[in-house]
């Protein structure tokens, strides 16, 4: 009788563990099935056929323009923020007023042309969606090529990969989300994803006093103030790395006076070597085949064994490579890290699975903080000992 009984708990742990893991691969399948549903924006805009009206200037807005114009659509008219309109003209046409562009047009499709976190902004473009379809068009800030549909199904496997990988609920809700964002440039996508930074800092990534901090993209001290914030003030070191010239002194100056803090001016990278910036004095700065020499390192090098708690990277396509030259690093001391996954069309599958090539017991959190377009798409990667003991 034990026997029997024992034989069937084996089969009913047997279906149940069946029936679960069919609930996930069906689930996976309804993931990627419903992604590629969404329509190209690219080819909603044509397909509307509403006048296209550019709201904002600049570099993002020239790129978006030079898309637009490939595809043989034409923008009919710009418009900026009030207090930024000052009669000068962009792309050939006279910068407008929003409520201007509402009076010449009737019906029309917004094309948001500039990207930003500043919460005035964010609630601005809110305002205009709900007048006229703002559409956010997704271009990578490094690479080549879109992020379209036909891009998602090619790389079909990958993605569902990383979804299945995901460690709750939450982070398997914005991937999707966002990733449907990209194709289709809706940024309801986006406002529908937006994380909670306290949940990021005290939950996932559980910022502690005895952090040891590598800061790759430190750019002005931004994250490390932000640490700073979590960690009431303190650590037991930090390192931080920024190329950009002007970005690092003003990273000297924000940590001016703080104890063990080491700062580099150089680039992470995946072996020691020189490269050469585009400096915009900005989060813009990157790479680029001609600019100012920069120093590089891979931080295997310039840490030479010492430990680390918490690495983030934010290297403007760069990632993948600081990764590869973090590599003994990560696998010595397994520390917490903060990756974005924003610059290059590939980093949301990519990047994941090369972490993950390092170390398989990682487990991956996927947050959306406030920002339009996906700018600040980021994965926590949490070591297993450490996610079992605390969440």
């Amino acid at each position: 009788c034990n026997t029997n009984f024992s034989v069937y708990l084996l089969y009913t742990l047997y279906f149940r563990l069946s029936n679960m893991l069919k609930y996930k691969a069906e689930r996976q399948v309804a993931m990627i099935d419903d992604l590629l549903t969404e329509e190209n924006v690219w080819d909603r805009l044509r397909r509307d056929g509403k006048p296209l009206v550019l709201y904002g200037m600049g570099d993002g807005a020239e790129k978006i323009n030079a898309v637009l114009e490939s595809k043989g659509m034409h923008i009919t008219a710009v418009f900026a923020s009030d207090d930024f309109v000052r009669g000068q003209s962009f792309l050939g046409h006279t910068v407008q007023r929003y409520r201007e562009v509402c009076a010449q047009f009737t019906d029309f499709n917004v094309v948001l042309g500039f990207a930003s976190q500043r919460p005035e902004v964010l609630e601005n473009i809110a305002r205009i969606h709900q007048e006229h379809p703002v559409y956010a068009p997704d271009i990578p800030v490094a690479g080549i090529g879109l992020f379209t549909r036909e891009y998602a199904a090619a790389h079909r496997a990958e993605i569902e990969t990383v979804y299945a990988k995901l460690a709750d609920e939450e982070s398997r809700r914005v991937y999707h989300s966002v990733l449907r964002y990209k194709i289709s440039g809706k940024v309801d996508y986006l406002y529908n994803s937006f994380a909670n930074m306290d949940e990021i800092f005290t939950e996932i990534l559980q910022v502690n006093q005895q952090e040891i901090l590598v800061d790759m993209g430190a750019y002005n001290g931004d994250t490390i103030r932000q640490f700073l914030q979590y960690s009431c003030g303190k650590y037991k070191s930090i390192y931080a790395l920024e190329p950009d010239g002007k970005n690092f002194k003003k990273l000297c100056r924000s940590t001016e006076g703080m104890q063990g803090v080491h700062l580099y001016n150089k680039s992470a990278w995946n072996r020691q070597t020189t490269l050469h910036f585009n400096a915009c004095a900005g989060r813009n700065s990157h790479l680029s085949p001609t600019g100012t020499a920069v120093e590089a390192t891979d931080l295997d090098s310039l840490l030479q064994g010492a430990p680390v708690t918490l690495l983030k990277m934010d290297i403007e396509g760069s990632e993948s490579k600081a990764l590869t030259g973090a590599a003994h690093t990560i696998v010595t001391w397994r520390p917490k890290l903060y990756v974005c996954a924003y610059h290059r069309n590939e980093d949301l599958f990519s990047l994941p699975l090369q972490i993950l090539s390092l170390c398989p017991d990682y487990k991956l959190y996927f947050r959306h903080s406030p920002y339009i377009p996906a700018w600040e798409s980021n994965f926590y990667c949490i070591p297993t000992h450490l996610d079992d003991n605390d969440h």
